[in-house]
């Protein structure tokens, strides 16, 4: 991204493309204005570039790339439309609940997939259909391999806290996760 928002008035999140339900769940939830990373990646993101966000932590990055993806992507379907990757298993739990607060007003599913938590239960919901599956690497892989995580219909891949992932020696199961998935996605790295 090599725009920068003018310096007069600041942007609200309706100027920045989101839809009706959005702004409502965003008024909801006592968003007020967007924070720079927010004002620079959402409409990035709503055109459907792949985006690569630079922000500290703290300053809405979750947001940053949720908001558009929820906006972007196809609900309802039997598999999941967007896949967000994340080291940990708390980062993962905390992507799916803003994911879902961020998707109340559009009935979105979310799920996190993460070590640790009963495989069983993991199945189950996604045999239902969920339209985002947030997962740490590993888990992600384990799904894949058994073949119950289908990621022919993912249109959007976020990589949160790619650095990270990078950093804690995810590359190959990265690798092995994104050569499942279509070509014609948006990719997205926070």
């Amino acid at each position: 991204m090599t725009t920068t928002p003018e310096p007069d008035a600041p942007r609200t999140f309706a100027d920045l493309g989101l839809g009706p339900q959005l702004l409502k769940a965003l008024d909801g939830l006592g968003y007020e204005e967007p924070t720079p990373i927010q004002d620079l990646g959402i409409p990035h993101v709503l055109a459907g570039s792949d985006v690569l966000g630079l922000a500290a932590t703290g300053t809405g990055k979750t947001a940053a790339f949720t908001l558009p993806m929820l906006q972007r992507i196809t609900k309802g379907g039997p598999a999941p439309s967007a896949l967000i990757l994340v080291p940990t298993r708390e980062l993962a739990v905390q992507v799916a609940q803003a994911a879902h607060r961020y998707g109340k007003e559009m009935s979105v599913t979310v799920l996190p997939i993460y070590g640790g938590q009963s495989f069983g239960q993991q199945l189950r919901v996604l045999r239902r259909g969920v339209d985002v599956v947030v997962a740490t690497p590993g888990r992600a892989l384990d799904h894949i391999r058994r073949g119950t995580l289908d990621l022919v219909t993912v249109e959007m891949l976020v990589l949160d806290e790619a650095d990270e992932m990078l950093d804690m020696g995810f590359a190959e199961d990265l690798d092995a996760i994104v050569s499942e998935l279509p070509e014609t996605r948006q990719t997205l790295l926070f």
